[in-house]
């Protein structure tokens, strides 16, 4: 249960949510299998998985729902493959080379005779709702995929106003002061061991470091020549490690030993969907606090545009 990734969005309704709304609309939304003629599609499961049929789970004004991914892979080598023996055997056949346009129609007739046949890979995509403070996070680790997931939630409710969650100052901006000077970083955010740097203007590429003392010498040599901080590894109120990008996608997650343990000593009877909810309960306690702290620290949340 526990997230890995976060993409976040500020909500700027919460009509949706009015008379259990959401749980009435997932249902006409809910998952199907791709047919034979279908690329991909995307619906609402049971976040709780062959345990349960229930779509939606709220607690104290936390929302889980969960969409299912599925695709067929059609690798393109294949395909590739497939068109250059046909385009052979035609131009032997009609004795001239076969030109682009015939090429393109051959192309698509190859896709579909041999999509029914692809193999299907299915994945899920969490999504948490905080209704009390009307933000959405996605546990996934790049904003299409989120995206994705948001369109659905956008057809099932018919509307759905969100834009990524922004602050007031630039997280690279912020990231980087806290490597150079370390009177300026939080009490209660220790920075981890691994970083990446961008140079001005995009240019000499990305520098990446793992496992390194970020305080030493190699690391404020680059931030002195211009290069700036576009992911970060911190670690906030001794509760989450994570990963910051400049973008605001939190990545990485890691949840302390002491808040599974806290979880794990909670009495569940043994049911899976209790334990669930518990997990998700707590989780969503411990995120919001992360959220709203990282926020702070970076001059809070920017006003929109007028």
């Amino acid at each position: 249960m526990w997230f890995k990734n976060l993409q976040l969005y500020r909500l700027h309704d919460s009509a949706p949510l009015e008379e259990g709304r959401l749980a009435d609309a997932l249902p006409e939304h809910v998952f199907r299998p791709v047919t034979g003629v279908e690329a991909k599609r995307i619906g609402w499961v049971a976040p709780g998985g062959r345990n349960s049929d229930l779509l939606v789970h709220e607690i104290q004004g936390h929302f889980l729902i969960s969409a299912l991914r599925q695709e067929r892979v059609l690798p393109s080598a294949v395909v590739k493959e497939e068109l250059e023996e046909r385009v052979a055997e035609r131009e032997t056949a009609e004795g001239r080379p076969l030109p682009r346009r015939e090429k393109l129609t051959l192309k698509e007739q190859i896709y579909e005779e041999l999509l029914p046949r692809a193999f299907t890979r299915s994945s899920r995509t969490d999504l948490w709702w905080d209704s009390r403070r009307g933000l959405i996070a996605v546990n996934a680790s790049n904003a299409k995929r989120a995206e994705e997931v948001l369109d659905l939630l956008r057809q099932t409710l018919g509307t759905l106003k969100v834009t990524p969650l922004a602050v007031a100052q630039p997280p690279s901006q912020v990231m980087t002061t806290w490597l150079k000077d370390v009177s300026s970083r939080p009490e209660d955010l220790i920075v981890g061991d691994q970083v990446e740097l961008k140079a001005p203007g995009g240019e000499d590429g990305v520098l990446r470091a793992r496992q390194f003392d970020l305080d030493g010498e190699e690391i404020q040599t680059a931030l002195n020549l211009g290069r700036v901080v576009s992911k970060l590894a911190l670690e906030v109120d001794g509760r989450v490690a994570l990963v910051l990008g400049e973008d605001m996608a939190l990545k990485s997650l890691k949840f302390a030993d002491a808040v599974v343990d806290e979880a794990n000593a909670q009495d569940d009877g043994e049911d899976p969907i209790l334990r669930l909810e518990t997990d998700f309960a707590l989780m969503a306690q411990v995120l919001s606090g992360v959220i709203e702290q990282m926020t702070a620290w970076l001059g809070g949340e920017a006003q929109p545009a007028s």
